[in-house]
């Protein structure tokens, strides 16, 4: 007997409720198994939109972020 001739014997005896936990299993293990695509940058998936990020901009955003934290938190003591 093989392991699918056995499976399938387990699986009709089991009440409704329990085949479709069984389906859901084989469906996670189905997607794990499955090949992933790897991801792509942000860089590379906003390039179509021609936006332009230069150092001086983030640095501007992380000054003006925590500029607030810092007399936030002195302001709490």
């Amino acid at each position: 007997m093989t392991s699918e001739e056995a499976l399938l014997e387990k699986f009709k005896v089991l009440p409704a409720h329990r085949q479709q936990e069984l389906l859901d299993f084989a469906e996670f293990l189905e997607s794990k198994e499955a090949i992933k695509r790897p991801r792509r940058s942000l860089k590379g998936a906003l390039a179509d939109l021609n936006i332009k990020i230069t150092e001086e901009d983030i640095r501007e955003a992380r000054n003006e972020m925590w500029r607030g934290y810092t007399q936030d938190t002195e302001n709490e003591k």
